[in-house]
Formats: structure tokens, C-alpha cells, sequence
């Protein structure tokens, strides 16, 4: 399908170009046009999210508009008026999934063509997506990126009273748009964005160009946030970002990651978390302040990636991994009980035997309370898919057995430490597999499935342990 007039598409070249101009925090570019506001009366519209928990927040930031323009929500895409589909393009399955739904979607479409199909996120962000989508796809007939959800109220106008297709993807830095409605999916926890892009440019990830540059909110604005939060009755907040570590130096903020988040701990919400960290950007004064108020979690997600020193380098990493054994130990040396995650990759272009050796090494010294791992595979675009992908399946494969043989030892190690111990923890809700049994996470963000009574979501209930799992852990209320 040829390109047609008025359709904004995307371009990896322009993303990724970066100025030193700051960002524009922008309030008032949300609005609503006066033919729109009734738009969604008595229509329904099904959102689904894949990725990230900054495709999370986005979705709360989507349900939010949808519902300014009186659309109610619906759990069934088969009820549906409007299919938005929020993307995630950090690897390859991620879009295969997305691409296997639409072909599914396909059939809707065809009993009901007022229907409307909209893909948004980061996969509308890279043009092999969009082709694909023009050639294979006809029946989406809405694609907006990551840089313009405020515009989804003229977008989704246009498509429903032309009943063309629409596409408005901008391939630029990023501005700060405040005064967004939304509509948080939790009742007690919540995620508030402090900052969106990346400049980092590992030469694998392709969120530097799907994001945009890193740009940071102003202090006030998320301050103001948590406090209407705490006055909502909410009990944890996790601070978001690409890489928080980096908050502030657009701005030029003293301080930076560190001052904030002293700042929204006195503000004394029960819970702070924060992800994710890039180990280059992990400050002394970070690890102090982590240290010193109770309320912000001994938990950290650390990406090692790797663990040897020249595939750190290729990756574009910026630290060697004696840099991030050094910043590791210096954090449980200051940080009591601290608990860590990780990003691991395995099968990088180049990488030898004696290479992914150091890996596990890295986690036999480390010993991850969880490991999220991969097998590499080439983003398009990215300086990484230049290289030549040598490393076959089959030996990428075996490696990753070994890794998780490895990290899934270490996590139920970890998770030996509670085994009898009395946990404070705080209520999701039933077990997603039993409704006789409650489950909530530790301040250590341990999973704990145990018995109680009188136990609703959002209450901070004593458990003791009594048993232990690989990837949870077993309780009874005390």
C-alpha cells in the first residue's frame, strides 16, 4: 500500500538523532474537540497491553482518554467498538505475538467493519513494522506512537467519522505532556513516570529509538503526583524510567535521582520502588539515600547483561563488569537485607564458550534473587544487527539452559533465607491460581501465597513462612 497524504510515518534515522535543546514540559497540549467529547457514548472499547511497565503506566494513560470520550471498558474484544493494542518492540517474540493477535483480530473485522483496530507503543515506532502492517494488515486502521497518546482524541475521530486510515507517528526527541487523564489499574499501587527515553544506545535495544531522548519531568509534577496518591489511599508508587539513574541531568538538577527520591520519601507513602537502574548512572548518593529511609525497598533491578568485560563493550554497555562487581558490592556492603534482579542476554554476536563462562560467573557472584534471561536476537536498526549473528540456535539454546539451571538455583536459595521468618506483606488480592489464598509481595518483592482471614487487597498483613518455592514463597497469616 502506497504512502497516502497526511500520514505522519516513522523514520529510525530521525530518532535517534539527539540535540542539546531541553525538553518542553508541555500542560495544556490535551484537549478534547467539542464534536469528540461524546464520541464513545454507548460503545466500548478493549485494551490490551504487552511489555514493559512503561507500556503499563501508557495503557492507564489510554484507558484514561478513552473514558473522557465516554467509552466503557470491555474484557472481551468480541464486544468491542474500539481494539487499541499497546506494543512493546524489545524483542522479536514480543511482535510475533502482537502480529498473531491481528491476524486473529482479522475475523472481527470482517462481521463488524465500523469496527475499529488501532496499534499503538513502541512497535508502531519502527517503519519494517509499519510496512508490514500497510502489506499484511489492511484491516488496522489506526497506528499512533509513543510520542502523541494525547492526540488519540483526534485520531480516533478522524478514522471513525472518514472510516480512513489514520497513521501519526512522530520520529522526534519527545516532549513532557502533563494533565493527562488517567485511570490507574490498581487500587493500592501505582506507577508514576519520572522521566521517558533513553540516550544510553546499547547497541542491542531499540528503545532509545521507540522512546525518544531522555527528557525528565519537573520535580514539582511528580512530587504533587505521589502526594495525590497518598491522599488516595495508596500504599506503594514505583517510580519509572528507562534508566531513573539519569533523572534530572537534562535539567541540570543538583543532585539528580538522589534528591528526588529523598523528596518523595518524606512524603512518607509506605512503599518506594524504583526501575529500571543502569549501573553506569548508580551514584554513592543514591545507595545513602536508599539506606536511610525505611520506606524506599531494599530491591534493585541491576541489568548485567553480561558478564564478561568485551561483550560488555560490544553491547555498548559502559562499564566493565569488575565496574558493576564493585558497584554491587558497595550496595549490599550499605543497603541491609537489599534483594536484586537482573537482564541477562546470552548468544550475542562473537560471544565464545569462555565468554559465556563469565556470565555465569557473574551470577555465582552475585547470586540474583531473580534472573530475566534471553537469547539475543537482532532488532532492526540497531548497530548490533549490523554485526553478524554467529553464534548458532542450537548453542544459544544450550546456554540458556545452563544459565537458568544456574539464576533458578540462586532464586530458590535466596528464597531458603525466609523459610520460617515473619514477612510484612502487602495484599494484591486471591492467588491468580486459588481463590482460597491470598497473595501480596515482601518489601524485598518476594511473591508469598498464604493463608488468612478477614484479608482484602491493599491491607499489610504479617506472614510466616512455612515453605518454600523457586519463584514464590508459602505463608500463614500471624
Amino acid at each position: 500500500m502506497k504512502k497516502q497524504p497526511g500520514w505522519a510515518l516513522p523514520s529510525l534515522k530521525e530518532a535517534q538523532v539527539r540535540t542539546h535543546k531541553q525538553s518542553q514540559i508541555e500542560k495544556g497540549l490535551f484537549e478534547i474537540p467539542t464534536e469528540a467529547k461524546l464520541l464513545g457514548q454507548g460503545k466500548r472499547y478493549y485494551l490490551r497491553t504487552y511489555g514493559c511497565q512503561a507500556n503499563q503506566r501508557d495503557s492507564e494513560t489510554l484507558a484514561g482518554i478513552m473514558e473522557a470520550l465516554c467509552f466503557t471498558p470491555c474484557e472481551d474484544a468480541e464486544q468491542a467498538d474500539v481494539i487499541l493494542l499497546n506494543t512493546c518492540a524489545i524483542r522479536k517474540n514480543a511482535e510475533d505475538k502482537v502480529l498473531g493477535e491481528l491476524g486473529q483480530l482479522k475475523r472481527l473485522k470482517k462481521e463488524n467493519p465500523d469496527l475499529v483496530i488501532g496499534i499503538c507503543g513502541c512497535m508502531s515506532q519502527e517503519e519494517a513494522i509499519i510496512d508490514t502492517l500497510l502489506t499484511h494488515y489492511r484491516h488496522v486502521e489506526l497506528i499512533f506512537g509513543t510520542h502523541n497518546l494525547h492526540r488519540l482524541p483526534i485520531l480516533l475521530y478522524q478514522v471513525m467519522t472518514t472510516h480512513k486510515k489514520v497513521i501519526e507517528v512522530y520520529s522526534k526527541e519527545g516532549e513532557v505532556i502533563e494533565n493527562l487523564p488517567v485511570i490507574r489499574f490498581d487500587s493500592h499501587k501505582a506507577w508514576v513516570n519520572i522521566m521517558y527515553g533513553c540516550d544510553k544506545f546499547c547497541t542491542y535495544c531499540i528503545v532509545p529509538y521507540t522512546r525518544g531522548k531522555e527528557r525528565s519531568r519537573m520535580m514539582e509534577d511528580i512530587l504533587e503526583e505521589v502526594r495525590t496518591l497518598k491522599a488516595q489511599g495508596f500504599h506503594e508508587i514505583t517510580l519509572l524510567g528507562q534508566n531513573v539513574n539519569a533523572y534530572g541531568k537534562d535539567l541540570g538538577l543538583a543532585g539528580g535521582f538522589a534528591k528526588l527520591l529523598a523528596e518523595v520519601a518524606q512524603i512518607g507513602i509506605a512503599r518506594v520502588r524504583f526501575m529500571t537502574s543502569h549501573p553506569w548512572d548508580f551514584t554513592d548518593e543514591m545507595i545513602d539515600v536508599i539506606a536511610r529511609y525505611d520506606n524506599i525497598m531494599p530491591f534493585i533491578h541491576l541489568p548485567v547483561q553480561s558478564g564478561d568485560s568485551d561483550i560488555l563493550k560490544l553491547m555498548g554497555r559502559r562499564y566493565t563488569i569488575e565496574e558493576y562487581k564493585r558497584l554491587y558490592d558497595k550496595i549490599t556492603s550499605n543497603i541491609k537485607n537489599c534483594a536484586f534482579s537482573t537482564d541477562i542476554i546470552v548468544g550475542f554476536p562473537n560471544e565464545s564458550e569462555a565468554q559465556f563462562q563469565h556470565t555465569l560467573d557473574i551470577v555465582d557472584y552475585c547470586k540474583f534473587d531473580n534472573a530475566f534471561t534471553f537469547i539475543y536476537s537482532p532488532r532492526e536498526g540497531t548497530p548490533a544487527a549490523k554485526m553478524a549473528d554467529n553464534v548458532p540456535l542450537a548453542v544459544k539454546q544450550e546456554r540458556l539452559q545452563r544459565l537458568n539451571e544456574k539464576t533458578n538455583y540462586y532464586t530458590h536459595m535466596q528464597n531458603e533465607k525466609y523459610r520460617g521468618k515473619i514477612v510484612t506483606v502487602l495484599v494484591d488480592g486471591f492467588s491468580k491460581k486459588n481463590d482460597q489464598v491470598y497473595s501480596g509481595h515482601t518489601d524485598t518483592n518476594k511473591l508469598v501465597n498464604f493463608i488468612g482471614k478477614d484479608v482484602k487487597a491493599g491491607d499489610f498483613v504479617e506472614v510466616e513462612i512455612t515453605d518454600v518455592k523457586t519463584w514464590s514463597l508459602d505463608g500463614k497469616q500471624v
